[in-house]
């Protein structure tokens, strides 16, 4: 016989990351204890598996102790259960109350058609993600690893930014002012009064602007003009 007041908590994340960090679990079981109140679960079983995939080994351990207990089973949301219509379909036909936090007054019919809409954006997001990854294979970007990527695009930066220092350091409108400069912090003046001085001598920054306070300072650090 079912029993109204005991309840067996599913929580599911998508990723082994997220079942490592507790990304997305605490949000699920906070969800949970403020639909039970005061009451608690008798158990929780915590999956780590797509939504779009049927294999629940855990889903399978909950349900068959709702069915030993007579409890009933509680999911935070309706996507932590499933996003495929079918699979949803034949869980809500079963033996088992299936209560979802998130639509708690929902009957049968509503719940298929959140269940077909969760499913129908899944579909949607994972044929838009390959679409984007295709398009800049195309393009010529290497696709990989996440962090991997991540590290070349550090290294990219970073190559960059050595070719812009290279750069600057070698212009001759740049050495003429940091000649300037050079006897302009020996004469132990602010670094306001020698923006100052610059600027009324016709120099601008290796952008095009004028100086200021700070990229003097920069000058100075860059260059070590000052002891």
């Amino acid at each position: 016989m079912p029993n109204k007041n005991q309840y067996v908590a599913y929580l599911r994340v998508s990723t082994q990351k997220q079942g490592y960090s507790g990304l997305g679990l605490e949000a699920q079981r906070e969800i949970i204890e403020k639909h039970l109140r005061d009451r608690k679960p008798i158990a929780e079983y915590v999956e780590v598996e797509s939504g779009r995939h049927n294999d629940r080994p855990k889903l399978k351990e909950a349900l068959e102790l709702c069915r030993k207990t007579g409890a009933n089973l509680i999911v935070a949301k309706m996507d932590r259960l499933s996003r495929n219509v079918a699979f949803t379909s034949q869980l809500l036909e079963s033996d088992v109350e299936i209560v979802f936090c998130d639509f708690p007054q929902a009957n049968k019919m509503m719940i298929h058609i959140v269940s077909a809409i969760a499913q129908y954006e899944a579909e949607l997001t994972a044929t838009r993600t390959r679409q984007a990854l295709n398009a800049k294979k195309s393009r010529g970007f290497t696709l990989g690893n996440p962090e991997h990527l991540m590290d070349k695009h550090h290294e990219a930066i970073e190559a960059s930014n050595e070719t812009n220092r290279r750069k600057a350091h070698e212009n001759p409108n740049n050495k003429r002012a940091v000649a300037l400069l050079r006897s302009l912090v020996g004469q132990g003046l602010s670094l306001q009064k020698m923006a100052d001085t610059l600027n009324e001598e016709g120099f601008q920054t290796s952008k095009g602007c004028k100086f200021k306070p700070v990229t003097v300072q920069r000058l100075i650090k860059r260059y070590h003009l000052r002891e």
